[in-house]
């Protein structure tokens, strides 16, 4: 009998979500990848002068490293020109957290989560989830298509938050709302233009675990994401300028919120 259409589909993406992996680079980031006991690693390439800073990460990593002449290195390993790797680069496979529901009902962390729509710049995901970490929140989410996904990049920008805040990746972030609403998280939409401040929202509904949500620079929150809020706030600004980067915006959203549940 001939499988149907969807189920095809779905057996790919599995497959090909198996065989994904991520390059990362860096003295930082590459240390904090090997110290990771979750962290699956396949490919460790140094340079001398590396392989001499990481000696102790390396032996406790448990992969032969590659080593390789400086001059060659960028012609070594696939990441992209310019960046700065440091010498050092290791191939690994994304980290597998574990389902919404085991991370956010009762995971590690305050009951404070980031949402994240349509934020692909990895740039600034890096900066959230090491903002995440730094607040103890449970969790960064994202959609899984129009969303930065583990790089290189995003991990060197994490500085090491990469291997231990949880970034999940879902199929649906309006759904994936939803279900936080159920576990009893009140959704607080960050907009420049909202009536509401985020220390009032956050005053009114102390002990409930909350779930901060951000959108993109310029396009904001996608309408269905506005509409699946609990309530939209702002971040109180002086003067005409009154936009923040969405980093920024995060750090400061995280910092009160967490505040409030101490």
């Amino acid at each position: 009998m001939k499988k149907p259409a969807w189920v095809v589909e779905k057996e790919r993406a599995r497959k090909a979500a198996a065989a994904e992996t991520v390059w990362l680079f860096g003295l930082h980031a590459v240390r904090d990848a090997l110290a990771n006991p979750a962290r699956e690693k396949l490919r460790l390439v140094l340079t001398k002068n590396a392989a001499d800073r990481l000696g102790e990460a390396v032996a406790a990593g448990g992969l032969a490293p590659e080593i390789v002449d400086a001059r060659k290195f960028d012609t070594a390993v696939p990441i992209d020109r310019g960046s700065v790797h440091q010498g050092a680069a290791l191939e690994v496979r994304p980290l597998a957290w574990g389902s919404l529901a085991e991370v956010c009902a009762g995971g590690a962390g305050r009951p404070l989560v980031v949402l994240l729509d349509r934020v692909t710049d990895p740039h600034n995901v890096g900066a959230i989830l090491r903002s995440a970490e730094v607040f103890g929140a449970r969790a960064v989410i994202a959609p899984a298509r129009h969303s930065a996904p583990e790089t290189g990049a995003l991990a060197k920008t994490a500085s090491g938050a990469l291997e231990r805040q949880p970034y999940l990746r879902v199929g649906n972030l309006a759904e994936a709302m939803l279900a936080l609403r159920d576990m009893g998280y009140v959704l607080l939409g960050l907009d420049g233009g909202a009536e509401t401040t985020l220390d009032a929202a956050l005053a009114d509904r102390s002990g409930r675990p909350v779930g901060l949500v951000l959108g993109a620079e310029g396009p904001g929150l996608r309408d269905r994401t506005r509409e699946t809020c609990d309530i939209l706030v702002r971040i109180p600004c002086s003067g005409a300028f009154g936009s923040l980067n969405v980093s920024n915006a995060a750090a400061i959203a995280l910092y009160a919120a967490a505040a409030h549940q101490e």
